[in-house]
C-alpha cells in the first residue's frame, strides 16, 4: 500500500510539473489520468500491480 501510494504522488508530481512546464497540455493529461483509471478497473490491474511491485522489490535489494 505505501508503495502505490508513493508512486501515485511522484506521477501526480511529474504531471503538474509537466503541465506547469509546458511539456504537456491540461487536456492529453486529463486524457492520460482518465486512461488510467479506466485502466485500473480492467482484468490488467493485477498484472500491472504485479510488474510493478516485482520492480519496486528489484529496486529495493539493489545494496550500495
Amino acid at each position: 500500500m505505501a508503495i502505490s501510494l508513493s508512486v501515485v504522488l511522484l506521477l501526480a508530481i511529474i504531471l503538474v510539473v509537466m503541465i506547469r512546464g509546458g511539456s504537456i497540455k491540461a487536456g492529453p493529461a486529463i486524457v492520460a489520468v482518465l486512461f488510467g483509471f479506466f485502466l485500473a478497473s480492467t482484468g490488467m490491474a493485477p498484472s500491472i500491480q504485479r510488474f510493478l511491485d516485482s520492480i519496486a522489490q528489484s529496486i529495493n535489494s539493489i545494496n550500495f
